[in-house]
């Protein structure tokens, strides 16, 4: 079940800033937001437990964490029925090197998003994930040779953007 959450301008400012940096003490990002810092620990909380703040992360370098090479990598099953689709999904999501998995359409069954040290690590991931399983038919992997942009942010509603 969903919650409805109604926003207003300060909710989107401080999403906004801790979209931005969200290490920030809560007197600093009420601060930011031009709130006090009772006001910021309750709206914080708040937007948490309706689930519009799923989690606060630290966004690592992949590359200077001797995970280079990304790669895209999109899953054809044969049997299509849930069961297949969710039996494949638990194994993948399941993988430290399968950073995002998606179920799309139309096309392929699934996009997934690979972070590995190298070529020997997929070709490892590889025979683990889609060689074994007899319910892939096909894989496609697209390698990242030049990231322009990655971003975490998500669009806000309103022109309420700081860059």
């Amino acid at each position: 079940m969903a919650i409805s959450i109604t926003m207003d301008a300060t909710d989107l400012r401080i999403l906004d800033i801790l979209q931005g940096d969200a290490s920030l003490s809560n007197q600093d990002l009420a601060a930011a937001a031009h709130t006090s810092a009772a006001t910021c620990l309750r709206r914080v909380k708040r937007l948490t437990e309706t689930g519009v703040i799923e989690r606060r992360v630290a966004i690592l370098s992949a590359k200077k964490m001797g995970a280079g090479l990304t790669a895209f990598a999109e899953v054809s099953l044969d049997a299509q029925g849930a069961e297949h689709l969710q039996a494949f999904e638990a194994r993948a999501v399941a993988l430290v090197e399968v950073q995002q998995c998606y179920r799309v359409a139309p096309g392929p069954d699934l996009i997934l998003v690979l972070q590995l040290p190298d070529m020997a690590a997929y070709h490892a991931l590889v025979q683990r994930l889609f060689t074994q399983d007899a319910n892939v038919r096909n894989v496609k992997t697209f390698f990242i040779v030049h990231r322009a942009k990655y971003e975490t942010r998500v669009p806000l509603p309103g022109a309420l953007v700081t860059a």
